[in-house]
């Protein structure tokens, strides 16, 4: 009984990759914020005519009374839609939509069930095809604007659509029997739709994930390429306050050409990959890591990183000291860092990187002119 359980929930239910379910409930609400204002206008419409259907005998609160208190819930669900809609939606407040959207969806449909089914038992037999009617397309349309809340689509066709199709089935009159099974053959192929759907959306969101990270990574070291790190500098300068402090450094490898010269450019891309690995280890979570190209690299400590209350020109130039051991043989490279900090050193992300270039090539040039035929690890902060 368990392997069945388990066999239907993987195909009717199947779960989400953790990585991809932030970007999955947003998606979900903003096309609730898409779909559901239209569908929120077409329950109050219906209202006028749902009074109008109803039988006599049913009592009022269910006559009338569902159908008023559905058109207020439309009413306010439209504008309320209406008034958010365009606005940044974060993961939790998406979360949050959908639980609203699967409760309120739910109730509504079951008091829409509760009121079609009311009206069948009341109504003669020739007109219990229009209240089957008026509840199938109901269903229909909220299971195809909550398609994406498979949760919501559930609840709303099994409320919905599920004791009207057993209404017809046992009704014995051959008319309402295939006009039931048509209504459960229409509800199962929209399940599947809705299950395929979920394949198709949980792909689409990978591939938009693989291309996301090939834009803004760098495919041979793994760090940030130079279009990651300008857009994190530029958020940063625009979240900093007045008295905040951050701060970038640039590197660039000295030694580095005799390294492709003497062993080749494979031994020169294990030697960038190696130096990657350890400038990513000396920053931890405390500084963003970038390649910026060649053998240029660059690193942003944020506001309240502790590597902003070091020397860090030389806490990066530490994890460098060490010769590199590739492929079972040492090769020792130098760097030079130049050093730029916010906002002594630069109010914008151009004067910034252009303080840290003139710092570096500074360095560049003092090594120069004082080891000019040995490699050197200096530093300008």
């Amino acid at each position: 009984m368990t392997g069945v359980h388990q066999w239907l929930s993987r195909r009717f239910y199947p779960s989400v990759p953790e990585t991809l379910r932030d970007d999955v409930a947003v998606l979900r609400a903003r096309r609730i914020q898409t779909l559901t204002p239209a569908l929120f206008l077409m329950l109050a419409a219906t209202t006028p005519t749902a009074i109008y259907a109803g039988v006599e005998t049913v009592h009022p609160i269910i006559r009338v009374g569902f159908p008023v208190t559905l058109a207020i819930v439309g009413i306010i669900g439209f504008f309320y839609l209406i008034h958010f809609r365009g606005r940044y939606i974060s993961p939790r407040r998406a979360r949050r939509m959908i639980s609203e959207a699967t409760w309120i969806s739910g109730t509504t449909g079951l008091m829409c069930s509760v009121w079609t089914v009311t009206n069948w038992l009341a109504a003669p037999p020739e007109n219990h095809s229009y209240y089957a009617m008026i509840m199938a397309m109901g269903s229909l349309a909220t299971a195809y604007c909550l398609s994406s809340i498979r949760m919501a689509t559930f609840v709303n066709l099994t409320i919905g659509l599920g004791p009207i199709a057993l209404l017809m089935l046992a009704s014995g009159r051959p008319p309402e029997i295939a006009a039931g099974t048509s209504l459960v053959i229409a509800t199962l192929f929209l399940l599947r739709n809705v299950i395929q759907q979920h394949g198709q959306l949980i792909d689409l969101l990978q591939l938009q994930r693989q291309m996301r990270d090939l834009a803004h990574t760098d495919p041979l070291t793994g760090l940030a390429n130079r279009r990651e790190f300008d857009m994190r500098l530029d958020e940063e300068i625009n979240r900093a306050g007045d008295e905040s402090l951050f701060a970038i450094a640039l590197l660039d490898l000295d030694g580095f050409k005799p390294v492709n010269d003497q062993h080749g450019h494979a031994v020169g891309d294990l030697v960038l990959c190696e130096v990657a690995d350890r400038l990513r280890r000396a920053c931890g979570a405390h500084a963003m890591v970038a390649r910026q190209g060649g053998d240029e690299f660059a690193i942003l400590a944020p506001a309240g990183s502790p590597l902003l209350k070091t020397a860090m020109a030389d806490h990066i130039l530490s994890a460098l000291a060490a010769p590199l051991h590739i492929e079972g043989q040492p090769i020792r490279v130098g760097a030079s860092v130049g050093v730029a900090s916010w906002p002594e050193q630069g109010l914008s992300a151009r004067q910034l990187l252009e303080t840290a270039d003139r710092a570096l090539y500074a360095v560049k040039a003092l090594d120069r002119r004082r080891r000019p035929s040995v490699d050197t690890i200096s530093s300008i902060a």
